[in-house]
C-alpha cells in the first residue's frame, strides 16, 4: 500500500506541485482538501510539478471529514510546529497518511486536539516560525519509506 499525503487548503501552486512530484518519485497517493488557494489550472502548480502529473495519483475532497470517511482505518498522522513529538519518534508503516495544514496558517488547533498522540514535528532552530511545505512533505514521506525499505523503489 503506498502512503499518503494529504494537503489540507494548500495556498501556494508551487508547493503543491513540488509535493505533486515528490509523490510521482515515491509512489505517494496525493490528496487534497478544498478549497485550495489556487486554480488547479495554474500554470505555477503545473511548472513545478513539470511533465510528471500523469503519474500522481490524485483525489480532490471537498472537507477532511471526507478523507477521514475513505479511510476509516487509516492511521494519520499530523503536522505541526506546535506538537511534542519529533516525526523521527514513530515508525510508519505502509498506507499510513500524513497531514499537512495551509502554508500560513498550519492545521486546525480543534483538528490536532483530536489525534494528540499522532501529531508530529521537524526538529528546527527558533529562527524560524517553520520549514516550506513541500520539504517537510518530502523529509516526512522520505522517512516513512526508509523505515519501510524504499518498496517499489530502485
Amino acid at each position: 500500500m503506498p502512503f499518503h499525503i494529504v494537503l489540507v487548503n494548500p495556498e501556494i501552486p508551487a508547493n503543491t506541485g513540488n509535493i505533486a512530484r515528490t509523490c510521482a518519485g515515491t509512489g505517494t497517493h496525493l490528496h487534497l482538501v478544498r478549497p485550495l488557494g489556487f486554480s488547479t489550472d495554474d500554470r505555477y502548480l503545473k511548472r513545478a510539478g513539470l511533465d510528471y502529473w500523469h503519474a500522481v495519483n490524485l483525489t480532490y475532497y471537498d472537507s477532511f471529514e471526507e478523507v477521514r470517511q475513505a479511510f476509516p482505518q487509516g492511521r494519520f498522522f499530523f503536522t505541526s510546529t506546535r506538537a511534542a513529538k519529533n516525526y523521527s519518534d514513530f515508525a510508519f508503516r505502509d498506507g499510513d497518511l500524513f497531514v499537512f495544514g495551509k502554508e500560513t496558517k498550519g492545521l486546525p488547533q480543534e483538528l490536532l486536539d483530536q489525534y494528540p498522540e499522532t501529531c508530529m514535528r521537524l526538529p528546527m532552530t527558533d529562527k524560524i516560525r517553520s520549514l516550506n511545505l513541500a520539504n517537510t512533505a518530502a523529509i516526512v514521506v522520505y522517512e516513512a519509506l526508509r523505515q519501510t525499505g524504499f518498496p517499489g523503489m530502485s
